[in-house]
């Protein structure tokens, strides 16, 4: 299957198995750790900090739903940054505004999303 900038494996056994190739979940989790980080770089800089690294992972949770099918029930991200300068107590604070704001996070607000954000 072919998608605008992914060319390769999308299939099901990559869903629940140990197929390889991709899914939509994963492409999900992909768009909001990115969009996610390149938010808090942004969020840093009007904060004044200039972040030296933002790494950001995204865990997204897929359960049986009642009558069937499936349903996305979280996403979780972990993000390690490098902020010469900034407490933790502001990072905290700007990471959490972050989550909130960002476009991808914005457009899956049905989903509860959580946040372990630390300082490296």
């Amino acid at each position: 299957m072919k998608f605008a900038d992914y060319d390769g494996p999308f299939t099901f056994a990559s869903r629940f198995e140990a197929g390889k190739g991709t899914n939509p979940e994963e492409l999900i989790g992909a768009a909001i750790a990115g969009c996610f980080s390149m938010a808090l770089s942004g969020d840093l800089g009007g904060a004044g900090f200039s972040p030296d690294e933002i790494s950001t992972t995204a865990k997204v949770t897929v359960e049986p739903k009642d009558g069937g099918g499936f349903v996305i029930s979280g996403i979780h991200l972990d993000t390690v940054a490098s902020v010469p300068g900034v407490s933790d107590a502001d990072f905290q604070r700007i990471a959490e505004g972050t989550k909130s704001a960002c476009p991808v996070s914005t457009a899956l607000r049905a989903v509860p999303i959580t946040l372990a954000a630390k300082l490296a």
